[in-house]
């Protein structure tokens, strides 16, 4: 309670009102004002009020107080009297001190304020000019920058990082995407206005010369720009709207989301983003390099692959169509022409599975081969995923990434582990594994639900082949082996710490089969008449694949979801930025 507000109640208190009044079941030392009616709590409170009253008046007053359990008011104590002022003295001495503090913290506080506001207005009178005299600086970009040590550079960026060291010292860490560059500004160049106000993820340009760092001190590198010149191209907000304030490593995953479009200029999200290019880039070299061709098919079409729960409908100039599940029966038909081909193309899945692997809309990697044998197949797929990794990893840049992303991962060399549907149940079951829905041991014919499959890879550790699944579970275009006809020619990689990455399978090529896999699947075949004759115009063994470049890259760079794999994810719930 302030000085003010105690005078005010000792002012209202007669001196035929000789008794302050304390009851500490009932009363208040925040509400209370000493009388009978308005008790406080503590005999402190009462003391505090008498202390604050003129001395003439100060002796005139007693201390009444009712203790806890107690009927009636009893005149305190002396030695509780004594605690009362003794605790009373201490508290107003602790007030005191604050009081000060809080002058002294106020009196600070505006002498710094005021000399920020005239290192403010001094800075608005420099005004940095480029010394005519010095070479003429080289555009470049980061990564050009090892190249052009000792070399007057000018380099365009955003600002990644920034630390003040005194008043004649700053250092930048420059961001363009392709690197990043520390940057030293001293004396005139640290006290311009646009110095004292730079933030984060402003873009400026910088001019100076590159020298390497000297021997103890790390910069990206090994080397930092000696700055002679720079200017501001594009000043971010500072304040509320600061970018730190927009999104931080501790913000809400919807939050992150929402604002997607900063966190991608984040480290570890700008690298995942930078090995994603890369391995399509490898996934493009492998093919091209074992002689398949690319081809580009649609998006909007009119038939189903996967099955028809999974489809996005929408008008077609009046017309039902749906977003492509697949470009598989598309390659096939480019077999007889161009040979084995390929496709890496966005697909599209309504299928309301929240997880952390299931997105609506993903890159496809699709690959369709003639003449070959169901063990070809496993062999080709083993041999694109292990192909595709050694590209990206005899990559110096990009290896670095991934094993700042990913310090544990390194290609497998060792053949990937083959297994059989029927040896997986088998697996589950000897482990005690149980159905989820009834706890049950699995059965032939069941359908592994993500999670005992990523158990079970997980536990072996490395990446499986699971082939000759039922027909039942599988799409209607994958044949029966003669040997079984209850399992197909199919097979689904599975990866650690992903699952599954690849779906694979022959294809059936007999005309008469494949109709009759239409009628099971209730298909109308005249929708299918350009794939059925495939089938009639030469048709072939045949087999082929899809993998989910997003899953790829989660087990590549140990993303816990396939949603930081890729620029802006698509599912249940979310549709922006």
């Amino acid at each position: 309670m302030s000085t003010e507000e105690l005078a005010s109640k000792a002012a209202q208190i007669s001196l035929s009102d000789n008794f302050l009044f304390v009851d500490e079941a009932a009363g208040s030392d925040e509400t209370g004002c000493g009388t009978q009616c308005s008790p406080y709590q503590t005999s402190v409170a009462a003391v505090t009020l008498i202390v604050s009253m003129p001395e003439e008046k100060q002796s005139s007053f007693k201390i009444a107080i009712k203790k806890a359990g107690d009927t009636d008011y009893a005149e305190i104590t002396a030695s509780a009297l004594k605690k009362a002022r003794k605790s009373q003295e201490i508290a107003a001495k602790k007030a005191k001190k604050q009081a000060e503090q809080s002058s002294k913290d106020k009196e600070q506080n505006e002498a710094r304020e005021a000399e920020e506001q005239r290192r403010l207005d001094e800075s608005k009178k420099v005004v940095l000019t480029e010394d005519g005299s010095l070479p003429a600086a080289q555009l470049i970009r980061i990564q050009d920058a090892v190249e052009k040590r000792n070399t007057r550079v000018k380099v365009f960026g955003w600002v990644h990082r920034q630390r003040v060291q005194g008043k004649d010292m700053m250092f930048v860490v420059l961001r363009d995407g392709t690197g990043f560059l520390q940057c030293v500004m001293t004396d005139r160049l640290c006290h311009s206005f646009d110095a004292l106000t730079l933030t984060l993820e402003s873009a400026i340009a910088v001019y100076g010369e590159i020298r390497e760092v000297p021997a103890g001190k790390t910069a990206p590198d090994g080397h930092e720009l000696i700055v002679d010149y720079w200017h501001v191209v594009g000043k971010a907000p500072g304040g509320d709207d600061s970018f730190t304030n927009r999104v931080s490593e501790e913000s809400d995953p919807s939050l992150l989301l929402q604002q997607r479009h900063l966190v991608i200029r984040g480290d570890r999200a700008s690298s995942i983003l930078k090995v994603r290019a890369r391995v399509m880039r490898a996934f493009r070299d492998h093919f091209d390099g074992n002689g398949y061709f690319e081809v580009t098919p649609p998006c909007m079409v009119q038939t189903e692959v996967e099955g028809g729960s999974t489809l996005f409908e929408f008008d077609y100039y009046g017309e039902k169509a749906y977003l492509t599940q697949s470009s598989q029966l598309y390659l096939e038909t480019c077999l007889p022409s161009m040979g084995a081909v390929y496709t890496l193309s966005e697909s599209y899945r309504a299928e309301k599975s929240n997880t952390r692997r299931h997105l609506s809309e993903y890159t496809h990697c699709e690959a369709e081969i003639p003449f070959i044998s169901f063990n070809d197949l496993l062999d080709t797929i083993e041999a694109m995923v292990k192909g595709v990794v050694n590209r990206v990893w005899e990559e110096p840049a990009t290896r670095a990434m991934i094993t700042q992303l990913n310090p544990e991962f390194k290609p497998y060399t060792e053949p990937f582990v083959r297994m059989r549907y029927e040896e997986a149940i088998q697996w589950l079951n000897d482990q005690g594994v149980k159905r989820a829905e009834d706890g049950l041991d699995f059965e032939f014919g069941d359908d592994i639900p993500e999670a005992p499959e990523r158990k079970m890879t997980d536990a072996i550790g490395k990446p499986i082949l699971l082939t000759h699944f039922p027909g039942p579970i599988k799409a209607f275009y994958m044949p029966a082996t003669k040997e079984d006809p209850r399992v197909t020619e199919s097979v689904d990689l599975l990866m650690p710490g992903v699952g599954e990455v690849v779906g694979g399978s022959m294809r059936i090529w007999d005309h008469a089969q494949l109709l009759a896999a239409f009628q099971r699947q209730g298909l109308n075949p005249d929708v299918y008449y350009w794939y059925l004759d495939q089938r009639k115009y030469g048709t072939c063994p045949h087999g082929g694949f899809g993998l989910g470049i997003e899953r790829f890259i989660a087990w590549i760079t140990n993303s816990r979801t396939v949603r930081d794999c890729c620029l802006y994810p698509r599912f249940v719930g979310r549709c922006q930025p």
